[in-house]
């Protein structure tokens, strides 16, 4: 009897099934039975793929990572690296959006429970910031962000937007001073913040919008 064929897309299903649960029931919502009946598959799938419930949310949240890191590295470097650093937020806050569970997730806000994320993991995708650094780095060089570290500007910038995106996930951004509103005035005041000019930063601003990440 030849062995059975593994579906290469049942892991993807299995741990967006499963950012979904930890999303809208918290961890006693996650079961490998509740997981299986999610995605039409045998309890066994969990076991085959991942080798059990604490390494599926490892893996959900390196895959959340892996997914803003393809988005953040279509961002192209240009001459106005401004522009790129504010794309990069744009890019940043769309993936939150078209994957907010996985979000939740790889951040540690989603209930977790008892599948707590060890240290390991949480710093685990700080590589997905290194595009940011870049374009920092590049800005200073260009004469527009006084000097400093750019690690410690781009996290800080990083920690700025975060809070902006929990809060648009959690659903408190509203009219007048809506999401996206708050957004781009959000990269004004961090462009400017870094030592921008702020005619530059709406220049650059209004370059940034028009390369933006759509929405899936």
């Amino acid at each position: 009897m030849s062995p059975r064929r593994i579906d290469p897309t049942l892991a993807t299903a299995l741990l967006e099934a499963a950012a979904r649960l930890l999303a809208e029931e918290g961890a006693a919502g996650l079961t490998t039975r509740r997981l299986a009946a999610a995605v039409g598959a045998s309890t066994t799938a969990v076991y085959t793929h991942f080798g059990g419930m604490d390494n599926l949310v490892r893996a959900m949240v390196h895959e959340g990572f892996a997914r803003l890191h393809r988005r953040m590295s279509t961002v192209r470097a240009t001459s106005d690296a401004v522009a790129d650093v504010m794309a990069l937020g744009y890019a940043y806050r769309a993936n939150s959006l078209d994957h907010p569970q996985l979000y939740q997730v790889m951040f540690g806000s989603a209930a977790l429970g008892g599948f707590a994320l060890a240290d390991g993991d949480r710093q685990h995708g700080k590589y997905t910031l290194q595009p940011l650094v870049d374009a920092v780095a590049r800005a200073t060089e260009q004469g527009r962000f006084r000097a400093g570290d750019p690690l410690l500007v781009a996290q800080n910038m990083w920690i700025a937007l975060h809070g902006l995106v929990s809060l648009e996930l959690g659903g408190y951004l509203i009219d007048p001073y809506d999401a996206d509103v708050c957004f781009e005035a959000q990269l004004r005041s961090l462009m400017v913040g870094a030592g921008d000019d702020y005619e530059a930063t709406a220049a650059s601003l209004a370059r940034a919008r028009r390369r933006r990440s759509l929405r899936a």
